[in-house]
């Protein structure tokens, strides 16, 4: 590896705290990292790395040389964007994370436009539903919805969507349309866990809130949206989980007169670490997607 290669492996080992797991990320076997960092601990005359139960971490120099190596990677990455134009697109990989069904109803089916304007750059799409460690997976942005529960996090907000009762036709014709919020107590619910059990609504200044029940569950919103389209119940969920049968009417809207707290989408980037531009690039295409 050169030098701004050796130092980029560097850096991959501080934010992973294992050879393995930035040699998996880097896309190279674990011996080669293991070599680049002895090479640029002798070449530096340094010790940068210790092991401990926790695994690998950074020495005094160490944390000093990985700051420095992070901005001057950031930094070169700036560079030969502004050379090559802004026109030139993009290149390299990019390593997205996002919930399931949103990337695969809002965002997966825009993708090849993204790709097409950027022919030089891949991009790895992480499927979950779970908040996971950014830099120890070495994603370079995440789709995240709702309040963000690290308030230190490196986020923009990209989108603000509506949220919505809804049920299928079939289901309504067979249990009556709620006309108040009062009015799903005596219906069934399909409970997002992330939501709870209390479902809050505001109209003209007044606020309404209802406790719900159901005898499902589910901890993921493809639960949801199962449930929902064969007649399960009502479910309180993002506009955007249901979009295409919104717009086909499979699935209705009640109680459209009351509002819900809207949902914030935001674009979140891995603490300590600027974000690249392709990552800032990918935040800009969803939110014309979704804006």
């Amino acid at each position: 590896m050169d030098r701004l290669q050796a130092m980029a492996a560097f850096v991959r080992v501080v934010e992973t705290g294992s050879f393995s797991q930035a040699a998996r990320q880097i896309g190279v076997g674990q011996p080669a990292i293991s070599k680049t960092i002895a090479q640029l601990e002798d070449r530096l005359q340094v010790r940068l790395l210790i092991r401990s139960t926790h695994g690998l971490s950074p020495t005094d120099a160490g944390v000093r040389f990985y700051e420095r190596a992070k901005t001057a990677i950031h930094e070169a990455d700036e560079a030969e964007l502004e050379a090559k134009g802004a026109g030139a697109g993009l290149s390299g990989r990019l390593r997205v994370c996002a919930a399931t069904t949103f990337a695969r109803l809002m965002v997966v089916p825009r993708l090849p436009d993204f790709l097409a304007a950027n022919p030089e750059l891949e991009v790895d799409v992480i499927l979950d539903d779970r908040v996971i460690d950014l830099v120890a997976e070495g994603i370079d942005i995440a789709l995240r919805m709702g309040e963000l529960a690290d308030s230190a996090a490196v986020a923009r907000k990209i989108a603000t969507g509506r949220r919505s009762v809804v049920a299928t036709p079939a289901y309504l014709e067979q249990h009556g349309i709620p006309q108040v919020p009062a009015d799903i107590a005596a219906h069934q619910a399909v409970v997002y866990t992330q939501l709870g059990n209390s479902w809050t609504f505001r109209k003209h200044g007044t606020e309404a809130s209802v406790a719900v029940s159901g005898r499902v569950r589910f901890t993921a919103a493809e639960g949801i949206r199962a449930a929902v389209k064969v007649g399960m119940g009502l479910a309180v969920t993002s506009d955007w989980m249901f979009w295409p049968e919104l717009q086909s009417g499979e699935v209705l809207r009640v109680l459209e007169d009351w509002e819900l707290p809207d949902i914030d989408l935001w674009a979140v980037f891995p603490t300590g670490r600027l974000a690249s531009a392709k990552a800032r690039a990918f935040a800009d295409f969803v939110e014309t997607i979704v804006g």
